[in-house]
């Protein structure tokens, strides 16, 4: 019997999970067989080749289920199992599974109080799940060392036995980076290509906005928050009123509308405390745009930043963005010990 390939990816329809997505299913060999289940959400922006049978999932509990008994009635022994999700099969399996894993929130407990309710619990399921059905991943897939290394250790810290092999097989679309730069008028200073969740860290950036234009400093900012992000959205329209900030809402975009947005700006800003890979990193990278960022790990992973902030000090980032516009802030003006003394006590006497 020939063996199968099983492409499983409910869940997956915003952010850099689909862009990635699309990209596989694009890139497809047409005319050879594939069996993907499908987020029912993104169906309209998928390019399917000949050869793909499709079983869409919607967001409800009762597809997600029907999708998770599909996936055990479909995959047989031989087959192979391509988790896109980030998560292992909630029922056994006798085929190969592997998981791709692009959410570090899975494996680390980073900003989960701050998140709202609903993505809190979801989060713990998601990570109870990826918990107690490890033992059905033959390997797991990720796109940095530094995901590497945070998934074997996750793996050490909750058993003594050997973990799964971690393979680092990082990819995206360049063909659709090809973008040319002549002639451009940048229209904005900074972009940040991120929805509102609360690892983007979209709070201290506008604290940050709120410092410079205390030092009279109002750059451009440029932000893609989703439908879903109303409270975020409430809070920049509140403090661009009440301190003239210049922050521009642009909505959520498509993939060609973010990658005209990067040719369009001087520099992209990227506050994110946490990612599995940062694909607007690899994107501003591609397209030649300056990057001011987080000093963490996934940032090096991918790029190689002009200037780098504690992603958890308005004041770094702050600083950061003056570095780069060519305001500077000094440091300290240091005295001697005497020249201490001196201004001490003439300051006592006065």
């Amino acid at each position: 019997m020939t063996s199968r390939l099983v492409l499983y990816a409910p869940n997956v329809h915003t952010g850099g999970g689909f862009v990635l997505l699309q990209a596989m299913l694009a890139a497809w060999p047409a005319g050879t067989e594939l069996t993907a289940f499908l987020d029912a959400r993104g169906r309209d922006r998928l390019v399917l080749a000949d050869g793909v049978h499709v079983c869409w999932v919607t967001a409800t509990v009762d597809s997600r289920l029907a999708a998770e008994i599909g996936l055990r009635r479909v995959a047989r022994r031989g087959d192979t199992v391509i988790c896109f999700h980030g998560l292992p099969p909630l029922l056994p399996s006798s085929a190969r599974v592997f998981v791709f894993l692009q959410n570090r929130l899975h494996i680390e407990n980073t900003l989960q109080a701050r998140f709202g309710w609903k993505t809190y619990l979801r989060l713990t399921l998601e990570r109870l799940a990826g918990r107690t059905f490890r033992h059905r991943v033959s390997e797991y897939i990720v796109q940095t060392p530094s995901m590497q290394c945070k998934l074997q250790h996750w793996y050490s810290a909750l058993e003594c036995g050997v973990a799964p092999q971690v393979r680092v097989l990082p990819f995206v679309d360049l063909i659709s980076l090809v973008a040319s730069n002549a002639g451009v008028q940048r229209k904005w200073d900074f972009i940040y290509v991120a929805d509102g969740e609360a690892h983007k860290n979209h709070r201290n950036l506008l604290q940050a906005w709120q410092l410079l234009a205390k030092e009279n400093l109002r750059p451009s900012l440029a932000l893609t928050l989703s439908s879903r992000d109303a409270v975020l959205k409430h809070a920049v329209a509140q403090v661009n009123k009440q301190e003239g900030l210049n922050i521009h809402d642009l909505g959520q975009m498509s993939r060609g509308e973010a990658l005209r947005l990067y040719v369009n700006a001087r520099a992209l800003i990227f506050p994110s405390t946490s990612e599995s890979f940062g694909l607007p990193l690899i994107e501003a990278s591609h397209l030649g745009l300056p990057i001011i960022a987080s000093e963490l790990d996934y940032v090096r992973d991918v790029c190689v930043p002009a200037h780098t902030f504690d992603p958890n000090s308005p004041v770094s980032i702050a600083r950061a963005v003056k570095r780069f516009v060519g305001c500077p802030e000094p440091t300290v003006i240091l005295r001697t010990p005497a020249e201490f003394w001196a201004e001490l006590l003439q300051d006592e006497c006065a």
